[in-house]
């Protein structure tokens, strides 16, 4: 049987508030208002979901139908989901209208770099168009106070020196067509926040650096390739072994998402138009230690070089995130370590167990981020 492909428990959600490690995060800001996840069936929007029906917000999804293998499916969340694709304008003002949510966060994209490659014309229209077609239908729905766009550390133009981390004022580019196409939803972005939303609406983007985490099943991404080889024994062809990345667990970006949510809702009207979520300066690491600290957490992890790599590839990104920490009290929780085991324990729990454990993982972090005295997950009262 392949990971993943077998009976998992439904996660209870059952809030128990006062003992919840959750309760209070974020000042309290989700708790009871009208939110909507576009792409929530995807890896990154399914936490996402979980993350904020665990905070007591009223959750509504926008996205296309969920494969039967994905973190989705596992999760069996009571969302209420609008099955609608981003590049139907008028479903996407129907859904809006429908929901009339408090703020929108807008991850439904298309995500991978290689299919970039095999399907540019729907990569630009869904990472660009599909933007328009959200932001036009919050512009039309009167209930919406602040949109979180999410694009991707890609979204930059290779800086003049390969080593020189990437931060907000960089030039945006990308020579690939889903890297160029995360620059120009992020012009488009812009845009629409200067000029066409008005003071009704805040937005911000956000861009992260590579996300793992359990769940991810999309193909030609390192660890997903890793989990399902290793299951069956088999060997994962690397691309570039020597390319660093800035890796960082799912959790990271998201908190980062709901803190700039948080500030977009209550905070000042100073913050800026995009923010970098990525791991601490020194701790960016190369495709080559991924797997082998992977190997250690689960030895039948197996790689062998590929020989040819066709995509046109950095070689290195380095994300600048200081505004983050600075601006917004956000910071790294997980060390890079830290992730890769986090991450390879969800696949091989859910292959020797069939549990998925994306719960008590999310209950961990939040325990982390307090005792690490991170504002935002801390309880009313102590972050008073």
């Amino acid at each position: 049987m392949e990971l993943g492909q077998r009976a998992v428990e439904r996660l209870d959600l059952t809030p128990a508030a006062e003992q919840s490690p959750l309760a209070g995060s974020f000042g309290g800001v989700y708790a009871g208002r009208r939110v909507l996840v576009t792409g929530h069936t995807g890896f990154k929007g399914s936490w996402l979901a979980l993350w904020l029906c665990a905070l007591g917000a009223q959750v509504h999804g926008l996205a296309l139908p969920a494969p039967a293998l994905s973190h989705w499916a596992s999760l069996d969340l009571d969302v209420p989901s609008h099955w609608v694709d981003v590049l139907d304008p008028r479903a996407v003002r129907a859904a809006l209208d429908a929901v009339q949510p408090d703020i929108v966060f807008h991850l439904a994209a298309q995500a991978l770099v290689s299919e970039g490659y095999r399907a540019p014309c729907h990569t630009f229209a869904t990472n660009v168009l599909g933007l328009v077609h959200v932001l036009e239908a919050v512009r039309a729905t009167p209930s919406v106070r602040a949109v979180v766009n999410v694009t991707s550390d890609k979204c930059y133009e290779l800086p003049t020196g390969a080593h020189v981390p990437r931060h907000e004022d960089h030039p945006l580019g990308g020579a690939d067509p889903y890297s160029a196409s995360k620059g120009c939803a992020e012009i488009v972005a812009a845009s629409y926040a200067r000029s066409v939303l008005g003071s009704r609406v805040r937005l911000a983007s956000a861009r992260a650096g590579n996300v793992i985490g359990g769940g991810d099943w999309s193909a030609d991404r390192l660890l997903p390739d890793l989990m399902r080889a290793a299951a069956r024994g088999a060997a994962t062809p690397l691309r570039r072994p020597a390319a660093v990345r800035p890796w960082q667990h799912v959790l990271e970006p998201l908190a980062g998402y709901l803190r700039l949510g948080q500030v977009l809702l209550r905070g000042p009207a100073s913050a800026r138009l995009a923010y970098n979520f990525g791991p601490s300066a020194d701790d960016h690491w190369t495709v080559g230690a991924v797997v082998a600290q992977a190997q250690t957490c689960w030895p039948a992890v197996q790689a062998c070089a590929l020989a040819d790599a066709p995509m046109v590839e950095s070689a290195v990104l380095r994300l600048d995130a200081s505004a983050a920490r600075s601006e917004l009290g956000w910071a790294p929780v997980w060390s890079t370590a830290q992730t890769i085991e986090r991450s390879v324990a969800w696949y091989r729990t859910l292959h020797e167990t069939g549990r998925v454990v994306t719960a008590e993982q999310l209950a961990q972090y939040v325990c982390d981020a307090a005792a690490a005295g991170l504002s935002w997950a801390l309880p009313l009262r102590a972050a008073a």
